[in-house]
Order: C-alpha cells, then sequence, then structure tokens
C-alpha cells in the first residue's frame, strides 16, 4: 500500500460520481446542481475506469460530488470496485436519501468508511453553511444510524470564517459523536467558494499550531486537506520537542525525501500528497485534474486512460517536481515534504507553481543575509 512511487501510481483516486446535489452550500466546488449531467459516466464507462485505477497499484477510490447518492447505480459501481479489492469510502450529502435502509445496503456491499460534512456545532452555523435549513439535523440522525450499523464515520470541516471561533466546540462535537477521524478542510476560493470566505495566513497557522496540540489528546485521527503547510508545523513542532539528535537528523532526511513517515500527524500518507502528486480527481463527465480544487484540465478517460494521464501529463509532471514551483515554495527546505497548497496558489495567482500565498513562513534561505563586506 504504502511502497509506490507518485510518479508512476497515485496514493489517493476522487471520483466525482455526479454533480447533482440537493444541498445549495456556500462554499461548494463542485457548484452543484439540483439534477444530474446526461454526460456523466455511465456505469460500463465506470467500470473501466474502476479498472484502470486498481491497476495502479490499487489506490484508495473516493465516491464524492456532487451527492453520490444521486446516483441510483452508486451500490452497483461500488460492488464492481470493492470485489475488485479497492478500498472504497463515499462522501454523501445529508439529505433525505441517507436512509437507514440506504446505509444497510452500502453495509452489505461493503463500503469501508461513511463521511459527512459537518461546518458547526450547531444547527444555526452548519444549515447556513450548507445553504439549507435541516441539514445539521440530518447529519447527526446519519451518524446516529451509521452507529447503530457499525460503520466508521469520519467527518470533514471546512474552516472558514464561519466556524473560526466555534473550532474547540467542534472538535469537542467530533468526539462526542465517536469519530474516527476529523477530516479539516482549509477553504479554496474555487467553485461558490469566495475570498471574503478565508481565513488569514495568520489564522491558518493559528489553526495548525492547535491542530496538532490538540492531536495529542483526542481519541480521532486528524487530516487536513489543502493545508500542506500543516505538515511543516507538525515538523518543527516534532523538532523541538525532541530531545534526541538522531530524531532530529531523521526529520531533516524526511524533509529532503518527501517522506511524513509516521511521524506526519495527517493519516497514512507515506510521503506528502499534494495536487497531482499522489492525488488524482475525475470528474462527472471524465475530465481528469490535479485535484478537484485545481480545476486545470489534463484529460478526460473517455479519451485517454485514467494511468497515461497521471503519468505523462506536463500538467501532472510539473505538479510533482518542487523545483518547479515558485517564488518561497521553490526555495523552501520543506517543498519536498510540503510544497503548499497548489490550488490555493492557483485560485490567487492563476499559476498553480506559484507559491502558497496563505503560508507566514519565511524559508532558511531567504532569512539567511550576507553579511556586510568590510572596506
Amino acid at each position: 500500500m504504502f511502497d509506490r512511487d507518485f510518479n508512476k501510481d497515485p496514493f489517493i483516486v476522487i471520483w466525482e460520481l455526479t454533480r447533482a446535489c440537493q444541498l445549495n452550500c456556500l462554499h461548494c466546488r463542485a457548484e452543484a446542481q439540483y439534477k444530474r449531467n446526461p454526460f456523466e459516466l455511465s456505469f460500463e464507462e465506470g467500470k473501466k475506469l474502476i479498472d484502470d485505477i486498481y491497476s495502479m497499484n490499487n489506490p484508495m477510490l473516493v465516491f464524492t460530488g456532487g451527492d453520490p447518492l444521486m446516483r441510483p447505480d452508486v451500490y452497483d459501481i461500488a460492488e464492481y470496485a470493492i470485489k475488485k479489492g479497492v478500498r472504497v469510502s463515499m462522501t454523501p450529502s445529508a439529505t433525505p436519501n441517507v436512509t437507514k435502509e440506504a446505509i444497510q445496503k452500502a453495509k452489505q456491499v461493503g463500503l469501508a468508511r461513511w463521511a459527512f460534512s459537518l461546518d458547526g456545532p450547531t444547527a444555526e452555523i452548519h444549515d447556513h453553511f450548507r445553504g439549507t435549513a435541516g441539514s445539521f439535523e440530518l447529519t447527526m440522525n446519519s451518524i446516529n444510524y451509521l452507529h447503530e450499523l457499525e460503520i466508521p464515520v469520519q467527518i470533514n470541516t471546512v474552516i472558514s470564517n464561519y466556524n473560526i471561533n466555534v473550532l474547540e466546540e467542534m472538535a469537542a462535537l467530533v468526539e462526542k459523536l465517536d469519530c474516527v477521524l476529523w477530516s479539516v478542510f482549509f477553504l479554496v476560493p474555487t467553485g461558490r467558494g469566495k475570498d471574503e470566505d478565508m481565513i488569514t495566513p495568520a489564522q491558518h497557522e493559528h489553526v495548525f499550531r492547535w491542530l496538532y496540540e490538540l492531536s495529542k489528546k483526542v481519541p480521532f485521527d486528524i487530516k487536513t486537506t489543502a493545508a500542506q503547510h500543516y505538515r511543516r508545523v507538525v515538523i518543527q513542532s516534532k523538532m523541538r520537542e525532541s530531545k534526541v539528535e538522531k530524531e532530529i537528523v531523521k526529520y531533516k532526511d524526511a524533509l529532503m525525501e518527501g517522506k511524513t513517515g509516521s511521524f506526519d500527524g495527517l493519516g497514512r500518507a507515506p510521503k506528502g500528497v499534494n495536487d497531482g502528486n499522489g492525488f488524482v480527481f475525475i470528474s462527472h463527465i471524465g475530465d481528469v485534474y490535479p485535484s478537484g480544487l485545481l480545476p486545470v484540465k489534463a484529460g478526460n478517460v473517455r479519451e485517454t486512460s485514467l494511468p497515461e494521464i497521471y503519468r505523462e501529463s506536463p500538467i501532472f509532471k510539473d505538479l510533482r517536481n518542487p523545483d518547479m514551483y515558485k517564488g518561497k515554495c521553490g526555495v523552501c527546505e520543506f517543498r519536498f515534504v510540503c510544497g503548499g497548497s497548489r490550488s490555493r496558489a492557483y485560485a490567487a495567482t492563476g499559476d498553480y507553481l506559484e507559491s502558497e500565498p496563505y503560508c507566514v513562513y519565511i524559508p532558511e534561505s531567504l532569512r539567511k543575509k550576507k553579511e556586510p563586506t568590510k572596506s
């Protein structure tokens, strides 16, 4: 699982089964619609895609949307993948589609995990963010169903100006709900997401440090998305805490190799996953992107196989080479393990190789000043 070359095989594949969704979320990357697109990948095309995914050293596969449950054949697709040995999870929207019967069917098919979005500890905050009254209550009911059926629960939360002041309450709720993973997303202004909804660079740094301290004392795992610079904060913290020189050397070696190992505090990825680097996104109509938050098309699976696009696309190749990064990211000693959010760089500058605009860190090479020469 972990022995993979990101130049050849991704660590995780996200497939947007449909853009149809009954919610109207303020930040929606997909700008989801209420009705399905007639040009979605068909069931047969989906099976071919799954075969290609499996051939790439069998990465993790996540069904997303829109709302994957808006596709009547979602369980048939999942069953096909699971029978091949693919590990599948799903991120449905908390709508009336999520019945106890629907979750029971998912368990019978063999879905490994369900993830629900929860963006506030109260209905007022969450429902406003999701643009739908009653979403909070539906989410809570769905989580109860999952616990009854003994299916692991993951909570996804988008950090924004709407909830930055209630993160302590959010963490307490995630623990109370007995979740296995809190996946914390940091807003990228794409789709319906807006610049003014993002927290500041200084707030990013503050939340990263808070998450690291939180990770030491909660029973659930914490993972971040579009926050590659959280890895820097984790490693810096580990190095400060370490009293053993050998351990510090290990961290420094990891920076050059891009390996996060077991000390990343981010989940199971053995290396620093980033857009197009261990990560690939397929849209509902087969377009392939480095991620769902980086809308730069590299091909379409109806015309070119996924392995060929992932391995040969100039876009993906550039993204997998941190020495191509510009500005301070290009000279940062953390670039192989972090690299900054390529999605946020693109959203802010129009160039996915530019520096992460919401990182406060100044690389060592830029801090070193030449001593004035003596005359």
